[in-house]
């Protein structure tokens, strides 16, 4: 049945993905698909193996695979970006490789403006104002995670005022109520899949929440020491930050039936309500065609192995 769980081992895979321009971008577990919808209506679709670097041995090590797929997140959103704007343009069908050179050109800026956004402006806020009027290594890193915390928030709202932006976050929650539905084991039909929260708890956003969150308990531990020390801490410190917020969702996705576990991941849910908006039937229709089309080459990949 097109909603059962796709075996990856002897575990079944949790599909995922993200939202794209006029179109969903699902991640399954050999294969990414991608389908975006032209302008002309019609649903454009590509699919592409998923990178080898992220499909061996050090994926399975616990926060190492948290860092990893982050960076596999950027590198096939990108592309999944490209290809969703070319066909919302009306340019081109054709999936065409971005060479290695411009992903990294792009990650690079991306991680680079995340980075002085996020943690660099708010260290320095801190270091400049709250430090201060405190001598407490602990006000002073819970100060910046709230600060951090805010700027993200700030920076969430602002961005779902903009129409284009309001779409993406449409097609977001589109891609989480496909998902869901899969994981009910429901055949992928909008009427089942119309029946599903807007959240899911292994969202993006509740990964970044999950970040704001052990980067307040993990700087707090370094205490405050001279600014350029501080900002290279911040920066060397992602990884591990990155690796340790992966685990908690990963454990909060397996244990979601727990009382304890809901009321962890109740403000992660809670702040998706910023980064999705209620799907339109056709937005519906293209996360469905995303999700079958990552499944469809997941299986012919299995049947020909």
């Amino acid at each position: 049945m097109a909603g059962q769980p796709q075996q990856h081992g002897t575990t079944p895979f949790a599909y995922g993905g993200q939202a794209v321009i006029e179109g969903v971008m699902i991640r399954g577990a050999r294969y990414v698909a991608v389908a975006a919808r032209r302008p002309d209506g019609y649903i454009v679709t590509t699919s592409y193996p998923v990178p080898t670097w992220v499909a061996g041995t050090w994926r399975k090590i616990p926060f190492v695979r948290g860092t990893l797929i982050l960076f596999e997140t950027l590198v096939t959103g990108i592309r999944a970006l490209t290809f969703s704007a070319q066909v919302a343009a009306g340019e081109e069908e054709e999936d065409q490789p971005i060479s290695p050179w411009a992903i990294a050109l792009t990650l690079a800026t991306s991680i680079g403006l995340a980075i002085a956004l996020f943690f660099i402006a708010p260290l320095v806020v801190t270091a400049g104002v709250v430090d201060r009027f405190t001598d407490s290594a602990i006000l002073s890193n819970t100060a910046e995670g709230v600060i951090r915390m805010a700027i993200f928030f700030a920076y969430l709202g602002v961005i779902g005022l903009m129409p284009t932006i309001r779409r993406v976050f449409a097609y977001h929650a589109a891609e989480h109520m496909a998902v869901h539905a899969h994981e009910a084991g429901l055949t992928l039909e909008p009427q089942n899949v119309r029946r599903f929260p807007a959240a899911h708890p292994r969202c993006g956003t509740a990964f970044l929440l999950t970040v704001m969150i052990v980067s307040i308990i993990i700087f707090a531990l370094l205490g405050t020491p001279d600014l350029p020390l501080r900002i290279a801490s911040r920066i060397v410190l992602i990884p591990v930050i990155a690796g340790i917020s992966y685990e908690v969702i990963r454990f909060n996705a397996r244990h979601s039936t727990s009382a304890f576990v809901a009321a962890l991941s109740a403000p992660s849910l809670a702040l998706q309500a910023l980064t999705t908006r209620q799907p339109d039937d056709a937005q519906i229709e293209v996360a469905i065609t995303a999700m079958r089309t990552a499944m469809d080459a997941d299986s012919a990949h299995a049947a020909a192995a």
